[in-house]
């Protein structure tokens, strides 16, 4: 480690960040408000400030130096100088140590004290007096990394939106207690690579794994102060770090080498990415980052008032998307996240507020045209979460071509219909169909549609047949967070019971949101663990429990379940009709006499126009022609599958359903029954026009066997 530096050249304004050379490392930093600039230096833990640089060049509002006697694994921080006027949105503090928007790598942990913020408060909030306390001893610091890496022969899977099956994890909670991981190697990067878990996904069928948060961010002072911590990750500070606490120590090549790992075994990589807000909160928030390098530029003040934030996110702050410079800063991660750890795509928190040019959602804003128009971005799947808080916020169905969307009305649809509630037939064939309704006008086709019934926001699959109201009070606030529209059914008793006859309704109800979920068109997203029961007893809002709560249960799982969920994937991948890549047609095809899709009633007729409506109606059909596909594979042949029949029964009493007749003349075979243990069908064959005794509460999936 060279103790001080002794040569600083001008270096150059791009790239942005700390960017090794293979002779030096090149600094640059944008701040457009800045009066001077100051890199400051550590030793390798981190604690020690060894030296300060002022960058000497300034190119267009962008800082910068190069010094050829820097190297990888040198730690470092800004101190910027600049004006401290809060009333006019500028809160320069140079006694605060910053970090680098663009670092590459974060290390230690932020040590919560009241030197971390650029005030301190006199009697009034409003008065911002300025703080002159040093906080470098209690910051994470930025550290210069080495990118390369042997990729070797490493291919992105390239799944095709019309066969992924997702699935949400998170990296820690779900090797934290796998036995058959090394005890070193659980809740990281490395564990979630390792030969177990990998060999787990492949069983279970699914193609992309989506992880929640990995960018690098803080545990809140409120949280850290009661002994939890933001386990889920949504308060980002570091778009370009991937976050230490989840290696096992081999940093940003741990990381690459789980991607690398995941494409061998034929699994996507998505990454849930939090660019709307960041971690420094509202105008009483710590100075971290952005707020100390330029806070007039990174975040979108109150225009009649910039002492105070816009906020559409509900997290005190929102990222100035107007500016070119943060929309280059986002832009900037996503490149690096697809061509330098090689990740297949995004799915964008609260993405509505990355729309927002004034006040309204814009869906043609900035954001989205330069999307567009990259040719790295895109080429990887794009997801958004369509809503924020502020007006106007809630999009769903309103992106733009290119895009999938979460749905959330399949969601709440599917949700309420097993729930038993009533006058949702039409609702559910819509959703179920792939929601043609909300995706086809604008040209997009079912695979915009993310189906889901759970994710981490809310109950777990387990938890929604288990309970009516959300238990949150680990959380510490009274039970106050956390929605209390869950559409939830403890099926007869409050949290674990143990009447076998409740028990065995909620394994039934699982089964029935489980199928539903994966026979339906567009693309079904499961969270992690809820294929093995997983509770997080009643918590629907466990953003704070980094701990049993939220981790997976390895040694206590529901092997039926998890014998029945991955049945179902199996059969989706297998069978083109599940995952259509164009709307049904509801219309005889090619001149023929056959539809591809027909809704059918308890007495076997077709559902008339007037009878969608119908409040008492809990039951119905939905037959599905293989014969009648319109679809090709890649090399343009067309496709034939099997005729099915879902029967689908949300009253609690045997309806005797009269089934088509079968173009076999064979007879309908039962491929599954939700109301048998595991699934598994009844025996036999059942002839057309016969009547099938579909149970209370059920779902029953039948097959016309294509003749050859």
């Amino acid at each position: 480690m060279i103790e001080r530096i002794t040569a600083v050249w001008p270096g150059a304004p791009y790239p942005r960040g700390a960017t090794w050379d293979g002779e030096g490392v090149n600094f640059s930093l944008f701040s457009e408000h800045a009066d001077k600039v100051e890199l400051c230096l550590f030793d390798p833990s981190g604690r020690r400030e060894l030296q300060r640089i002022a960058l000497p060049e300034r190119t267009d509002h962008v800082w910068h130096g190069y010094l050829p006697e820097a190297r990888p694994g040198m730690c470092y921080g800004y101190r910027v100088h600049g004006p401290y006027e809060p009333a006019r949105g500028h809160r320069f503090n140079p006694n605060k140590l910053l970090l680098d928007p663009y670092a590459k790598d974060i290390i230690g942990t932020l040590r919560w004290s009241d030197a971390h913020f650029g005030y301190r408060l006199n009697h009034r909030l409003a008065d911002l007096s300025f703080d002159r306390r040093d906080d470098a001893g209690g910051m994470p610091k930025c550290r210069v990394i080495d990118p390369a890496f042997t990729w070797g022969d490493d291919r992105r899977p390239r799944i095709d939106w019309h066969q992924m099956v997702i699935y949400e994890l998170h990296v820690r909670g779900f090797t934290m207690l796998h036995p058959d991981v090394p005890a070193p190697l659980r809740g990281t990067y490395a564990g979630l690579a390792s030969a177990p878990v990998v060999d787990y996904l492949q069983r279970l069928g699914v193609t992309t794994v989506e992880l929640m948060p990995v960018h690098s961010f803080i545990d809140d002072r409120r949280l850290v102060e009661n002994g939890l911590r933001n386990y889920w990750g949504y308060n980002s500070i570091g778009f370009f770090s991937p976050d230490h606490r989840y290696s096992a120590g081999g940093g940003v090549t741990e990381f690459k080498t789980m991607v690398k790992t995941l494409h061998s075994a034929g699994i996507e990589v998505i990454l849930d990415v939090v660019y709307n807000h960041t971690a420094e909160g509202n105008q009483l928030g710590p100075t971290l980052s952005f707020r100390g390098i330029d806070n007039a530029a990174y975040y979108r003040l109150m225009p009649d008032d910039p002492r105070y934030y816009m906020d559409f996110t509900g997290c005190g702050n929102t990222l100035n998307m107007q500016h070119p410079h943060v929309l280059q800063l986002i832009m900037d991660s996503l490149r690096y996240w697809v061509i330098e750890m090689h990740v297949d795509g995004f799915r964008f928190d609260l993405a509505s507020a990355l729309a927002r040019e004034l006040y309204e959602v814009d869906r043609l804003g900035a954001f989205f045209d330069v999307l567009q128009q990259d040719p790295v971005l895109s080429q990887v799947k794009l997801i958004a979460e369509p809503w924020d808080l502020g007006e106007g916020g809630y999009q769903v169905g309103n992106f733009p071509p290119g895009w999938a969307e979460w749905n959330d009305r399949y969601r709440d649809t599917m949700r309420a219909y097993w729930k038993g509630d009533g006058g949702l037939i039409g609702e559910f064939a819509q959703r179920f169909t792939g929601s043609s309704d909300l995706y086809q006008p604008s040209g997009r086709t079912p695979n915009a549609s993310v189906n889901f019934i759970t994710a981490h926001d809310g109950f777990t699959l387990h938890d929604l047949v288990s309970y009516n109201d959300k238990h949150n009070e680990a959380n510490l606030e009274d039970n106050r967070d956390g929605t209390d529209n869950n559409r939830s059914w403890n099926c007869g008793a409050e949290g674990p019971t143990d009447d076998e006859a409740i028990n065995t309704l909620r394994a039934r109800q699982k089964r029935n949101l489980l199928a539903t979920l994966l026979l339906s068109q567009g693309v079904p997203m499961l969270q992690a663990g809820d294929e093995l029961g997983r509770t997080q007893d009643g918590n629907n809002n466990a953003y704070c429990q980094d701990n049993p709560i939220s981790w997976l249960h390895w040694e206590s799982i529901d092997g039926e379940l998890l014998a029945f969920v991955q049945r179902l994937i199996g059969l989706r991948r297998e069978h083109p009709v599940f995952h259509r890549r164009h709307f049904f047609q509801g219309r005889a095809i090619h001149g023929a006499d056959l539809k591809d899709i027909r809704w059918l009633k308890p007495d076997g007729t077709d559902m008339s126009d007037q009878e969608w409506g119908q409040d008492f109606a809990r039951c119905l059909g939905v037959y599905l022609s293989g014969e009648a596909l319109t679809e090709r594979d890649r090399r343009g042949r067309p496709l034939r599958d099997d005729d099915f029949l879902v029967l689908f029964n949300a009253h609690h009493e045997t309806l005797d359903f009269r089934l088509p007749a079968t173009r076999s003349g064979v007879g309908w075979q039962v491929l599954l029954d939700t109301a048998h243990a595991q699934g598994l069908a009844v025996d036999g064959c059942f002839p057309g026009q016969a009547s099938y005794p579909l149970q209370g509460r059920s779902l029953a999936l039948l097959i016309d066997p294509r003749q050859s």
